[in-house]
């Protein structure tokens, strides 16, 4: 390909120069690549500037003070943000594009939300992908991805991939991470969606602000011009999309009970099942689910907004919504006892998260009590270790603090500070211990909740990173306690 084909603003020189791929790992260069060398948290991509060119990078992309061919003709292109760059230059790379991308934003609920939309297209026959903390998902890519946002790179090659698919309803999970660092920018989003804000991330972005700044980048950067946007009214941060919504002559479709698109008014618990009664411009619609919590049900409704959106007649939605199944590690129902107890699993692993919960189950099963499995990951936003300590505290009947993902960090300083806050918590550093102690402990109807992991499978201790799954080692515990109690 030419430069000047994905270099808009290049010397017109350097148009008709020829290179073979883009890349910003300077181990995955080869012969006549450009190289895009970006600085990270912990790596310099100046520093292997070498690295690339001994494998065969001809031209560098860098922040360097230097523009032009240096004696081994290796042409270097100075820009002052290699990364956002490399997020336009990859769009252009691979160009084509699904034409219906919606992304999701907010701290919780993003995967919900994406899976939810995910299910219903497919059982209305449409093709669909979608893309986020599961991976990408579609019947022609299934990836497992490290990030809940892709790099620039491969979401534009996965998006081109879908598009020559003939996929063209994508949904993604857009993190404050990946928005503020370009990950999504030339996205051409027809829809937006925001969840809620609450804390999260403030190791990387400091301050609460920074935060939710990055998140309304999404709808005040990369949503088309009269694109739609989704959000819940009763939300603190409804004002500011509103304006933003007024500012950009954007389509709102608002949850609420007044001036709204859609209200849910009223949840009807029958067996294991719930009716959902709900307005969509004042109509009155209907339908059942097995799913479990009302943060679910709300999820689902933003799924569901998405879908019609989408051009899915919303009867189609509806005849179909039954067949929804729970997301793996979102208040996922994983067995009961022969007490009658249950063991729930789900990734709250913010305070509102754990909160929202632990609220959720005790809505679900009134006349149950809740016991806790939980705690904090190393190297990550430390005060809401006390946070999360007191909420389990006040609204937790038993509670066992252990091992998440420590990382880099002392684990039982991690549970120290979580347990100075709940002092009547078990304090049991192996996690698998935890939830066996926890499950042995479960009395008559009494319900556990195996917070903060979700559906991963590794453990990150230190250096290493270890095979540990909460619903096999909990499925385990309950089948023994089950077989010891013909």
């Amino acid at each position: 390909m030419l430069l000047g084909k994905v270099f808009i603003n290049i010397n017109q020189k350097l148009k008709s120069i020829k290179f073979n791929n883009i890349q910003f790992n300077s181990k995955d260069c080869k012969p006549n690549d450009i190289f895009f060398a970006i600085k990270g948290k912990n790596i310099n991509g100046n520093n292997y500037i070498n690295n690339a060119i001994l494998n065969g990078a001809k031209i560098i992309v860098s922040n360097l003070k230097f523009e032009g061919f240096d004696k081994n003709k290796i042409l270097f292109i100075y820009n002052k943000n290699p990364r956002k760059l490399l997020s336009e230059v990859a769009s252009l790379f691979f160009k084509l594009k699904p034409s219906n991308i919606i992304g999701v934003t907010g701290t919780n609920g993003k995967t919900s939300i994406a899976n939810f939309y995910y299910q219903i297209l497919n059982l209305n026959k449409k093709r669909v992908a979608a893309i986020g903390t599961l991976g990408v998902l579609s019947k022609k890519i299934s990836l497992k991805t490290n990030n809940t946002t892709l790099d620039p790179l491969n979401i534009h090659k996965i998006l081109k991939k879908l598009k020559e698919f003939k996929i063209d309803n994508v949904i993604l999970e857009a993190s404050s991470h990946g928005l503020k660092q370009y990950r999504l920018n030339n996205i051409n989003f027809k829809t937006a969606l925001f969840t809620n804000l609450s804390r999260d991330h403030l190791d990387y972005h400091k301050t609460y602000r920074d935060y939710f700044n990055s998140k309304l980048i999404l709808f005040n950067k990369l949503l088309n011009n009269k694109g739609n946007i989704i959000f819940d009214n009763k939300i603190p941060e409804a004002k500011q999309l509103k304006n933003i919504s007024k500012k950009r002559n954007l389509k709102k479709y608002i949850f609420g009970k007044s001036n709204s698109f859609i209200n849910i008014i009223n949840i009807k618990k029958i067996n294991n099942k719930k009716k959902i009664d709900f307005l969509i411009n004042n109509k009155k619609y209907s339908f059942e689910t097995s799913l479990i919590g009302k943060i679910q049900i709300k999820n689902l409704m933003f799924a569901i907004v998405a879908a019609y959106l989408s051009k899915i007649k919303l009867r189609d939605i509806l005849k179909t919504i039954k067949k929804v199944k729970p997301i793996n590690g979102r208040l996922e129902r994983i067995g009961n006892l022969k007490n009658r107890s249950n063991v729930i699993l789900d990734y709250a692993h913010t305070p509102d998260a754990l909160k929202t919960a632990i609220f959720n189950i005790k809505e679900e099963y009134p006349l149950s009590k809740v016991s806790l499995v939980f705690g904090c990951g190393g190297n990550r936003d430390k005060n809401k270790r006390i946070k999360m300590g007191k909420i389990a505290n006040r609204y937790a009947n038993k509670i066992y603090i252990t091992d998440d993902n420590p990382r880099n960090e002392n684990p039982e300083y991690i549970r120290k500070t979580i347990h100075s806050q709940c002092l009547r918590a078990f304090n049991i550093g192996d996690r698998r211990t935890a939830i066996k102690t926890a499950i042995n402990n479960l009395s008559s109807k009494e319900i556990l909740i195996i917070a903060g992991r979700g559906h991963e499978k590794k453990q990150i201790i230190k250096d290493r990173i270890i095979n540990f799954d909460d619903v096999k080692v909990a499925n385990y515990y309950i089948k023994k306690r089950n077989l010891k109690e013909k």
